[in-house]
Parts: structure tokens; sequence; C-alpha cells
């Protein structure tokens, strides 16, 4: 009989039920970083939501007929998985929308649009996300021009994967009144032809011309590309997701998916900054569901843009931009008052740096700021942490500021990266060893929809500094590789800590939740170039089986 037959999938809705359950599954290979060692399991022993023993010993198990017991079947089980930066709404909506992730060409991710759009022929906007240009022959940005062809009178909104560039056609534009006399907005570039006019790709600020044209979904539709976000997720393995900056209307309707107990995952939100009311909600709190599945405990803040559409804020000119130095998106007074008043309300402050020149310029906000609140202990974090001067690495350890970051950004970044920014720049970009021989902490992520949400895609990639078809051979900058048990820590405990969540997740040890999963490989003894390919069996969450393949 299959493992899958033994437990049956529990609706979400009986989550809350009165009754009690005791469950042992045994019969596994367990790993989980306890006090900072690995620790090998047989056997876990939960009720309800909470581990009650982990067998780490040949020892018999409880023999109680009202105990359920589950044969693991040799199964791997880990920790559930935790994403400390993704987009949840926004990987929602990417399910919803054209796919142009890994378009060969401009006219690809025409053709990709135009056949999405066939599909679903009764809208009145066609969206779509995840093209970039630097897997193009042309590595170019596109035109109105193209997408005009096939929409001649139908807007069309297409972001770029990392979310910090747009492609409008002229449709869109006209809607939002953008003519060669508009000009950018601080913090953003309307990309205009040598004659003046608008070629339909706006960066980072700039989008906000086109966003504010795009009709707003209302609460039932924002709901269901919640659900369908949640419900991808935990397939992977994800059973917590850092949401990296969501605004007062998501945070209602976590809290109503919470209240209704329709989260298969948890959600640690982050309060962008700023975003409508965000001073009247820091006034009110922290705020954390019955069931600990939704938390709200801090904010995200973007200091600058993003390396592949040049928005990301150098200290020096682009090697292949000469006279461009990226984009910072607020003024030095505004960052400011943004970090002090979220310090100031005891809440954590995520800032999104990847230029080496957004990087210091918030370390350096940091140091003053975090000396002047007292708020050390609040674990303020830097997201991305892409490029770093070295003298900066040191830093993180120093101010207690954690690094949350990306191993799949390297393995995509990696063919464009030092055109970008030279040889002598590089070797402080992506350094995950650099930062953990200096005692930073890494708290990893993916920041879907930018890269597949996959947490084995990013295992792979810290451990082997290559992408899926294992190039560069021996890694791309190999000295920056972290171990297995580091990559997994990042994942897992430290993830947890990073959203001061340690005490409940990240580890699976008596008295925590019983969030984990259970996989097919050994991910400690597999072949490295493999990890990518890892499936997930089973997730359960809260002592839930909430999916099984």
């Amino acid at each position: 009989m299959t493992f899958n037959k033994l437990i049956p999938l529990i609706p979400l809705a009986f989550i809350g039920s009165v009754f009690s359950q005791t469950t042992i599954i045994n019969n596994v290979k367990g790993y989980s970083i306890n006090n900072n060692k690995l620790q090998t399991f047989h056997a876990i022993q939960f009720t309800d939501d909470k581990i009650e023993k982990i067998y780490t010993k040949e020892e018999p198990l409880i023999n109680d007929s009202r105990i359920r017991v589950i044969n693991g079947q040799g199964k791997t089980m880990l920790p559930g998985l935790i994403d400390s930066h993704g987009h949840v709404l926004g990987y929602g909506l990417s399910l919803l929308n054209a796919d142009l992730v890994n378009t060969a060409s401009e006219q690809e991710a025409v053709s990709r649009t135009l056949a999405y759009a066939k599909k679903n022929p009764n809208l009145v906007w066609v969206h779509g996300r995840g093209w970039n240009q630097v897997q193009w022959e042309s590595n170019s940005f596109p035109t109105a021009a193209s997408l005009d062809k096939v929409f001649p009178d139908q807007p069309v909104w297409l972001k770029r994967v990392d979310g910090h560039a747009g492609w409008a056609n002229s449709k869109a534009m006209k809607l939002a009144g953008i003519t060669a006399n508009t000009l950018s907005p601080d913090g953003g570039e309307i990309i205009k032809d040598k004659n003046g006019q608008p070629t339909g790709v706006f960066i980072d600020n700039a989008m906000d011309l086109i966003n504010a044209e795009v009709p707003e979904l209302n609460k039932e539709q924002q709901k269901f590309a919640l659900k369908k976000a949640m419900d991808s997720l935990v397939s992977m393995g994800l059973t917590s997701v850092h949401d990296a900056g969501i605004d007062n209307n998501n945070i209602a309707l976590f809290k109503e998916l919470a209240q209704e107990k329709a989260m298969p995952i948890r959600i640690n939100a982050m309060l962008y900054l700023p975003s409508n009311n965000w001073q009247e909600t820091l006034k009110g709190g922290h705020y954390k569901s019955q069931s600990d599945m939704f938390a709200l405990n801090s904010v995200k803040i973007q200091a600058d843009g993003a390396l592949g559409s040049r928005g990301a804020a150098l200290i020096e000119d682009y090697s292949d931009h000469s006279g461009h130095k990226g984009l910072l998106l607020h003024d030095t007074e505004s960052l400011t008052r943004y970090i002090e008043t979220a310090m100031n309300a005891g809440f954590q402050v995520n800032t999104h740096a990847i230029g080496d020149n957004a990087n210091t310029i918030t370390l350096d906000l940091y140091e003053k700021l975090i000396k002047k609140t007292k708020t050390k202990a609040l674990r303020h974090r830097i997201e991305h942490a892409q490029i770093l001067q070295l003298s900066d690495i040191p830093r993180f350890n120093q101010l207690g500021v954690i690094a949350a970051m990306q191993a799949t950004h390297a393995t995509s970044d990696k063919n464009m990266a030092q055109d970008r920014i030279g040889e002598q720049r590089i070797l402080g970009a992506y350094a995950w060893r650099k930062l953990l021989n200096a005692k930073a902490i890494i708290a990893a992520g993916s920041d879907f929809p930018v890269e597949s949400a996959n947490p084995f895609f990013g295992l792979h990639a810290s451990v082997t500094r290559q992408d899926k078809v294992n190039l560069p051979e021996g890694g791309w900058f190999p000295e920056e590789k972290m171990t297995r048990l580091e990559s997994l820590k990042s994942f897992t405990i430290d993830a947890a800590y990073s959203g001061h969540q340690e005490k409940i997740i990240g580890s699976l040890e008596a008295g925590k939740k019983a969030d984990f999963i259970l996989i097919e490989n050994d991910y400690f003894t597999m072949p490295e170039q493999d990890i990518w390919k890892i499936e997930v069996s089973d997730t359960w969450v809260n002592g839930r089986h909430v999916y099984s393949k």
C-alpha cells in the first residue's frame, strides 16, 4: 500500500476541529538542523500542530491504539522549507497571465502574448510577465511597435522577469497619456528613441504611469490569485513564505483567509513603505493570527532597482553603459524617514538593495538608526544584498543585519552580471561564502515570480553555483559555494530566524510546529547536480497533510 493511500488529504476546513489526534510517522530518513548541528532521526511524533518527539535512536514507538502510525516507506523527511523573499499575489497573477519566461526573442514574447489573449478573449487589458532581453540575441529592450502589429486596439502591459521594468503597447501608453513630452519621474525612466519618442519600456518608478491605468482586481479575484499561488507553493515543499512588500488591502485578504482556515502555508508579511495608510498600520503594531498562519512584524522598502534593467544603483558607472549609475528610488531624506519610523514602531526593516551604492547607503543608515532607535534585536535585513563593496561585507554581522539572498539570481545573472559591473566589482557580488566567512546570517529565498519558486532550484544553485544543465563546469565563481548543510540551514532555521519565528518553525524538535516535507531522494547523499530535480511527495503544515503528489 502506498504512503498516499495511507493518509488521505485532510480538508483545510477541518484544521480547526476540536478533537486531538496524535500521529507517528516512522521509517523515514529524517534530517533537521537543531542547535546548529545536523540531527538525524527515523520517526516523528506530533499531536495536532505540535511536535512531541523525534526518535533519534532505535527505541520502541508508543503502543497505543489511539495513535495513528504511518509508514514513511524510507522517504527523506526535511523541515518545511521557508522562502524568505517572494511575492505571493504577484506569483498568483503570473499563473493567470501570459508566461514570457525563457522566451528566446522579442517576437516569441509577442507570439506567446497573442496566444494567451486568444485563449482569454474577454480580457480588457492583456497582462504578462517574464521577458528578459538579456536572453535574446538582440540583447536590447523591446518596443511598443512589435506589440502594436497584433494589438492595435487593446492595451498590453508586460512586466520584465524581475518586475523592475514594463513593456507597453501604444494603446496602453495612450490611455496613460504618455507622449514625447512626458518626463521620467524621480527613481524611474521612460526609455525614448533618438527622436525623443517613448519606446514602450518603463523602468522602476516610471512603471507607475501605466499601472495607474490598469483596472484594479476585485476582492474575490485577488483571493483566488492568493489561493492559487499558495496551492502551487505548497506543492514545491514550501511551508512558509515571507511576502516581500504588500499593502493594507493584501493584509486584510490574508487575515480573512487565515480566519477562514483557507491557508495551506504560513505567510510572514512585510508592509510596503510607502503605501496607503502605512503610518496607521505601523501604529497598530504587530499582528499574528491565532493559528500562526499569518504574521505581520516587518516592512519592505526599495532603495534601488534591478541589475538586468540597469536600475541597480552603483557607485561607479555601469561597465557596459558609460555615464549611467542606475536608480535610487528615494532621496536620502525620505529613505531615512521610512526606516526610522518603522524602527521606532518596533518593526523589522527589510530594505531592497542590489547595487553597491544602494547597499552602502542602506548599511550607513542602518548603522546610524539602529543605534539611535536601539533596535538591533529586531534583526533588520537587506533584501538581495547582491553587489557589495568588499569593505561592507563584515558590517552585516557587526550590525546584526541579515542578508536575505536568492541563490538562483546568481545562476540566472551569470551571463550578464560581469558585463554590467566588471571584473573587480563582481568579486563582491553574490558573495555567499564571503558573507558566511564574515559570520553573516543568510536567509534564502527565490524572489518568485522573478525566479522559479521551487526551493530545490535554490538549494542546487547555492551548492553548485551552476544552472540546471550544470554549467559552467565547476561552478560560477565556485569559491562562493555553500555546503549542503549551510544551504539547507538558509532555507530552514536561518530563514525562520530572519522572520522572528525560529521558536516555532525552521527545525523539527519537540515543542515546534509540525511543518515538514517528504521527498524521494536523500538530499545529503544524492549527486549534487541532481538536487534541482527533487520532487516533493507530501507536505504537512501545522500537523495537517496539505499536499500529496
